[in-house]
């Protein structure tokens, strides 16, 4: 049984369909990332699903109910988005950003309650920012600006928190922080965390289950050693892989690969 599920859902823009009669369930409790190559329906996928766009047909159920039919704050009671570009902050400090995670919890005018205050506390501990709570988040790195922004989908207060790319435009380090808070999140809070990847020895190392698309369509999916392969990531990505074994996790890595440039030709 998953709480949340695709069937047969189709998504487009004008009458260019990106996402085609696709039907995917995603794993509760576990780390859920989504790899395929640019333009193949990835974030697409990730707007439908949380309703930021509508999806032209098909069904986006959560708790064996429509997410269309759903209250608008009852529903971002249950999941949370960080999307690939945030808006642009306009000054707010840390504290202030990460406040409006409980924007679906409030009414009348507002203002914040003990609970709220509780909840903020805590993801800017979990997030270690706290130390930056009266910063503006403007002035902070990239990886730190990125630790912010997850801690307002916790404050958020969900039990499911969808990430587009969270690792673009960070140093190796920092794409490391964020993963390894999320894997985190996912094993001490029991988060369901679904992100959309485009480094393949990260979605390898982090996923219990990923899903391949191309062209809006489901290649393969699993756990990382039914998708990580050889041919998989020649369907893909039109590449030729080399597999072997992260000697660290066990886990399938691509160590090298080359363009199948002939097949892309065709």
């Amino acid at each position: 049984m998953f709480r949340l599920q695709t069937e047969n859902i189709n998504i487009g823009y004008g009458e260019h369909l990106i996402v085609k009669d696709l039907t995917v369930e995603i794993p509760d409790k576990k780390i859920t990332t989504i790899i395929g190559s640019n333009g193949c329906g990835k974030s697409t996928l990730l707007k439908a699903i949380t309703r930021i766009i509508a999806h032209e047909s098909g069904t986006v159920i959560l708790d064996g109910e429509d997410i269309s039919k759903q209250d608008t704050k009852k529903l971002a009671k249950k999941m949370a988005i960080l999307p690939q570009t945030p808006e642009s902050t306009n000054g707010l400090t840390v504290g202030e950003l990460v406040s409006y995670g409980r924007f679906p919890y409030q009414s009348g005018f507002g203002r914040l309650k003990k609970r709220d205050y509780e909840m903020i506390e805590w993801a800017l501990e979990v997030t270690g920012t706290i130390e930056y709570r009266f910063r503006p988040v403007d002035a902070l790195s990239g990886g730190q600006r990125q630790r912010v922004w997850i801690a307002m989908a916790l404050a958020q207060e969900t039990e499911i928190i969808f990430l587009d790319e969270p690792t673009t435009y960070l140093d190796m380090a920092h794409q490391l922080e964020v993963l390894e808070l999320l894997q985190k999140l996912n094993e001490e809070q029991e988060r369901t965390i679904v992100m959309v990847l485009h480094d393949l020895n990260q979605a390898a190392r982090f996923a219990d289950y990923i899903i391949a698309l191309k062209d809006g369509q489901i290649v393969q999916s699993g756990n990382c050693e039914s998708v990580i392969t050889h041919n998989v990531l020649k369907e893909v990505f039109h590449i030729d892989a080399e597999i072997g074994e992260d000697p660290r996790t066990g886990k399938p890595m691509c160590i090298t690969y080359n363009l199948m440039k002939e097949e892309k030709q065709q």
